[in-house]
């Protein structure tokens, strides 16, 4: 695992990557302290991140687009699977090599706090804490970027499919305010999600009855629990939207309230989306 995370770091730091990322990172939070500490005069530096969550739609796309789906393009993924280490390692190496790009540029923000108090009064718990959960829910969408990298050969599809999944997930609340809240709407809505999924485990596992079958027992089982109380489904899918927002968990953190369940939900996501690029990349070894 060691060797995978050097070579990685030695890839990123030798090309542009990790320079583009860091003063993209930079120079949004700078344009956003301008804009509430300094101009506005705010004291609350976490407003700050909640403004600058906004660049991670650009910045993790470019940074994971290449992470695996290179590999797979140049039939370097092949050495991988001869190497003394398990998937996982090479994965994990991968993603720990990504955090540390994007730790460098962040341990710079963390000094922004420290210079604005010798100015006035800023929450420094707060602002650390939202910090944090920044760089957490930032690890959780590169987890999600190394899945989808690992899904294509084309870096620029990669890219392309990641922008367009963070986006919606920025805009998944307000969006939800336009999605139908009748118990049909939800109805179909969750018929989709689950036919969505069933081609996610075709396509990781290659196997046709697994995906069909895991199709037609929650289709049906979704069609029982409608039948038998409509009214359950009333405003389930904006629900969901809204509760699948990572940035919207993270303003909760902005406004002061550390909450534990939001650090666990991204806890989560990083290992669901880790174990999945496990497994796509054990289905091509196998294959």
């Amino acid at each position: 695992m060691i060797a995978v995370l050097k070579h990685e770091l030695r890839i990123y730091f030798h090309s542009l990557t990790a320079y583009v990322f860091g003063a993209f990172l930079l120079a949004f939070v700078g344009i956003g302290s301008v804009l509430y500490n300094i101009q506005a005069a705010v004291s609350n530096f976490e407003f700050v991140l909640s403004f600058g969550s906004l660049i991670f739609v650009v910045i993790v796309p470019i940074l994971t687009m290449r992470i695996i789906s290179e590999e797979r393009k140049q039939k370097t993924d092949q050495l991988l699977y001869s190497l003394p280490i398990t998937t996982t390692e090479v994965i994990v190496g991968k993603f720990i090599a990504l955090l540390t790009v994007y730790l460098i540029p962040l341990c710079i923000v963390c000094i922004y706090p420290l210079i604005f108090s010798k100015f006035g009064d800023v929450y420094l718990l707060t602002s650390y804490g939202s910090i944090l959960a920044f760089f957490i829910m930032g690890s959780a969408l590169i987890a999600v970027g190394i899945f989808i990298s690992s899904l294509t050969e084309n870096q620029g599809f990669a890219a392309g499919i990641g922008i367009a999944v963070i986006l919606l997930n920025y805009y998944s609340v307000s969006l939800s305010e336009y999605v139908s809240s009748t118990a049909m709407g939800a109805l179909v809505a969750t018929c989709v999600i689950i036919l969505v999924l069933g081609l996610v485990i075709r396509n990781l596992t290659k196997n046709s009855n697994l995906a069909y079958g895991f199709c037609i027992l929650a289709v049906v089982g979704t069609m029982i629990a409608y039948l038998v109380d409509a009214t359950k489904f009333e405003g389930l899918l904006p629900s969901i939207m809204a509760k699948l927002s990572l940035f919207e968990r993270f303003n909760v953190i902005v406004n002061g309230v550390f909450d534990m369940t939001a650090i666990m939900y991204y806890i989560t996501i990083i290992v669901l989306f880790l174990f999945l690029s496990v497994q796509s990349l054990e289905k091509r070894r196998y294959n």
